[in-house]
């Protein structure tokens, strides 16, 4: 007999083992390109319930032959364990090398990419261009398996396309030469960042290796991730752009686990997570430019799910310096703490309706007059 409808917590592991590593809780922070630096990682780990972290993807070549950014894309807290850092590329040496340099750095986990589907990645035939490719994917990994001795794991697509939908074989390929877990997208590499939900390669390779296997791909919330163990059975799961635009989401996620209460976030924590965020890029940054370009990407995701998060956003576009930027930050989450005060209770990280705003005057053009009245 299965589990009662509504039941979640009795058949889901809260953890996973990588020989041995324990990750709990079973959820991961993704490798996400221009996010998920140290910054950003220490910013997931001060909110609590990640069990592993993993670097931004990093050229295997430009790692050994030490390239003074990729060494700093490389960097980790020494409270950062577990860690894995992720390598790319085609050069089965080259990516050897820069394992044992991932190793002698005192990293956790060698992480090998074989899902990015960027043009960047794949014009060089790394990420998943390698799912084209499983002979050079099976020395990539011989190699590197060789070259270390903590664990090595890898990330992948669940294909290159809907005609090579080859993550099961890839899978068990891995796990013959070495490999001690694997993360799994359900999109292929064509569907870049669209396509139709479809899980069924995920459980498909899950049923076919004895190593852990984490799901991946639109993980936004605790719905999202009951479905993902609930459809493929994976022991863990890895969320990406959702912790952008919700940092707080594996602890919620991890509450549901236990059957804790519910995680709620105020307005003014989600000011002060922001505000700490862009105190720490500033500190990382070496320009000015550089430290707005970032505020601003984070701040696009961020917002999404705010009530009239646009209007932010829009601010946030013609800041022309970082005290604008943190100005427009302040008088937002003022106006936002305020419409809190009088809902009587904090808004959701989700996409919220007008309808359920305080009757009265437009909300967007009362926040707009704010920012306005700054401005003069």
């Amino acid at each position: 007999m299965g589990p009662r409808a509504g039941t979640f917590r009795p058949v889901i592991p809260n953890h996973y083992m990588i020989r041995h590593l324990r990750i709990e809780p079973n959820l991961v922070l993704a490798p996400m390109e221009g996010v998920t630096d140290l910054t950003f990682r220490r910013l997931v780990r001060s909110i609590g319930a990640v069990g592993l972290t993993v670097t931004e993807f990093i050229a295997g070549e430009a790692l050994r032959r030490g390239i003074p950014k990729a060494e700093m894309m490389a960097r980790f807290d020494p409270d950062e364990h577990p860690v894995a850092i992720q390598i790319y590329g085609r050069n089965p040496e080259a990516m050897a090398e820069a394992a044992r340099a991932i190793e002698d750095a005192g990293a956790d986990i060698v992480d090998l990419n074989f899902g990015c589907p960027s043009k960047k990645v794949c014009a060089h035939s790394g990420g998943s261009s390698l799912l084209r490719e499983p002979e050079l994917a099976r020395q990539i990994v011989k190699s590197v398996r060789a070259a270390v001795k903590i664990p090595l794991t890898v990330k992948m697509r669940s294909g290159y396309d809907a005609g090579l939908r080859n993550a099961p074989y890839i899978g068990r390929m891995c796990q013959e030469e070495g490999v001690e877990a694997l993360a799994i997208h359900w999109r292929t590499r064509t569907d870049q960042y669209g396509g139709v939900r479809a899980v069924d390669k995920i459980a498909e390779t899950k049923s076919r290796v004895k190593i852990p296997v984490v799901g991946n791909g639109d993980i936004v919330d605790i719905a999202s991730a009951r479905a993902m163990f609930r459809d493929t059975g994976v022991d863990g799961i890895m969320i990406g752009r959702g912790a952008i635009k919700n940092p707080w989401v594996f602890k919620q996620i991890h509450a549901q686990l236990l059957g804790l209460p519910e995680v709620v976030v105020d307005a003014d924590e989600k000011r002060k997570v922001l505000l700490r965020y862009f105190e720490g890029i500033r500190a990382e940054f070496k320009t000015d430019r550089g430290v707005l370009g970032r505020m601003k990407k984070i701040a696009n995701y961020f917002t999404h799910g705010l009530p009239h998060g646009s209007e932010l956003r829009v601010a946030f576009l013609h800041a022309q310096t970082i005290d604008d930027a943190i100005g427009h930050t302040n008088r937002y989450f003022d106006w936002l703490c305020e419409e809190e005060i009088k809902r009587g209770r904090p808004f959701a990280h989700t996409a919220v309706p007008v309808h359920d705003l305080p009757v009265g005057a437009d909300q967007s053009a009362a926040w707009a007059a704010q920012r306005d009245r700054a401005s003069t």
